[in-house]
């Protein structure tokens, strides 16, 4: 089907643009021009002189109808230059409404947007017209789907008769072309109800064409730009809203909840991400117990705190579970997990460390395992927390193909606190220098705080918020922090 080819259609501004209260409402024919007083022939028309013009609300205006070819993609209200002086004119440019209707001849009353200004018109008579129309400085459109004259309701009506949701599918048309964009639809008043069906697709707001002047329509227009605005403001909220609520989900569900019925052994831990609003990052933790009332605890660190070593250690993390349960541990465990770390990792050159440890049902005893991780902090009762042996450990997981990681036993207690942590804890800076905390610092600043009867997750979270603090601020590396007691 052959596009049809705009005419450029322009109208001439009263002599002061102002608000609908100020404007003026008499116009004269201009002699010679083509149609000169005939209604229907939208013929150009000049304002009356200031001192004849009413200051009542004015009657509508009707547009200009050049006879010269459009050669532009727009279609706006002129301006005559001996009109205004210049230093009336508004510095910033106002509402610009774009109608698409099949009548090019459209009868659309004058507007004025918040600030007095007249609002800019474009015309379309089909969605391809209106697609190159439609740009950023587009904030309105208002959709004629009435037909030319009153006359072809009749004719309409029995065309639409097989496919009642036609008019309809226009607007939704509309609607998929500008989403962004309010949208008024525009009928007679016989089509009220397929006009309130139009706000149920997604107009804002519908007008009928027989009652259609300035004030209301000017007030349509600002009132649909506005609750436009409040929807797509709306939705970025719930949107958000959302987001935060699926992202609490997710974190719920990739942090470990660990599985101690039966168990006289208390637990706690503290995790913090590097990254910034992240909720996860490289490091992971996990402890079960198994029916033969053994608990098995684990913490480990993805080398490496962004999106996809956070997914390597959930994997890794749910990976340690299952193989708990199915009776797995030491070398035989780390081994495993190391294949799983080979085929999940993203490059060749991502390792995890990992530290497991295996505590006795009657809590006297563990076997600790270590894979290129720090060792565990245990603290007996009355006596000062001390590090566990590292000599035994094995290489981080994914560097050496055939490695073997020994299990070594440790003697407990029979009351005591074991703290597991990543090196994110260890790694901070002490003041302005470049000295890091280490170890031995952490020993004695955990030591110092269990004395003054700090336990749990209290003391977790003391011993991260003064590890932070050394250091100067937040910590840049993931900070996994794991505590069991048997008191």
């Amino acid at each position: 089907m052959p596009v049809p080819v705009p005419h450029q259609r322009s109208v001439v501004l009263p002599h002061q643009a102002g608000p609908v209260d100020d404007a003026c409402a008499a116009v004269a024919p201009v002699a010679g021009a083509p149609g000169a007083g005939d209604a229907t022939d939208r013929s150009l028309r000049a304002p009356a002189p200031a001192a004849d013009r009413p200051s009542a609300h004015p009657a509508p205006y009707g547009l200009q109808v050049s006879d010269q070819p459009f050669t532009g993609q727009q279609r706006v209200v002129d301006q005559q230059p001996d009109q205004e002086p210049a230093e009336h004119k508004p510095a910033s440019q106002g509402l610009t409404l774009l109608l698409i209707g099949e009548d090019p001849n459209s009868h659309v009353p004058e507007m004025w947007d918040w600030a007095g200004r007249k609002v800019r018109l474009r015309t379309a008579r089909n969605l391809t017209e209106a697609e190159r129309l439609l740009t950023d400085d587009v904030h309105c459109i208002l959709l004629d789907l009435a037909p030319a004259e009153p006359g072809d309701r009749t004719e309409r009506e029995g065309e639409r008769a097989g496919a009642p949701d036609d008019e309809l599918g226009m607007l939704r048309d509309v609607l998929r072309l500008a989403p962004a964009h309010a949208v008024l639809v525009l009928t007679y008043e016989t089509d009220a109800e397929r006009a309130a069906d139009a706000v149920r697709v997604g107009a804002q707001d519908y007008l009928f064409r027989d009652e259609l002047d300035g004030a209301v329509l000017s007030r349509a227009v600002r009132y649909a730009v506005e609750r436009k605005r409040a929807d797509l403001a709306q939705r970025q909220l719930t949107e958000s809203r959302m987001l935060a609520q699926e992202n609490a989900r997710l974190e719920r569900g990739l942090l470990p909840t660990p599985l101690l019925d039966g168990s006289d052994l208390r637990f706690a831990a503290c995790y913090r991400p590097g990254r910034s609003r992240a909720l996860l990052g490289g490091d992971f933790y996990d402890t079960v117990r198994t029916p033969d009332g053994t608990v098995h605890a684990m913490i480990g660190d993805v080398c490496g705190h962004g999106p996809d070593e956070a997914a390597l250690g959930v994997e890794l993390r749910i990976a340690w579970r299952a193989l708990t349960f199915a009776g797995l541990s030491g070398d035989e465990l780390l081994a495993t997990l190391q294949k799983v770390l080979e085929h999940e990792r993203s490059d060749d050159e991502i390792f995890a460390t990992l530290c497991t440890v295996d505590i006795s049902a009657d809590g006297h005893r563990a076997g600790l395992s270590l894979a290129g991780h720090p060792a565990p902090l245990l603290a007996r009762a009355g006596d000062h927390p001390r590090l566990l042996p590292y000599e035994f450990g094995g290489p981080a997981l994914g560097l050496l193909p055939h490695a073997r990681w020994p299990r070594r036993q440790v003697e407990l207690g029979a009351s005591w606190s074991l703290m597991m942590y990543t090196d994110g804890l260890i790694e901070g800076r002490i003041g302005q220098g470049n000295q890091r905390l280490g170890q031995e610092g952490m020993t004695e600043l955990v030591g110092r705080q269990m004395a003054t009867g700090l336990t749990g997750e209290e003391l977790l979270d003391a011993a991260v918020r003064e590890v932070r603090d050394l250091n100067g601020g937040e910590l840049t590396d993931d900070v996994a922090v794991l505590l069991l007691d048997r008191r």
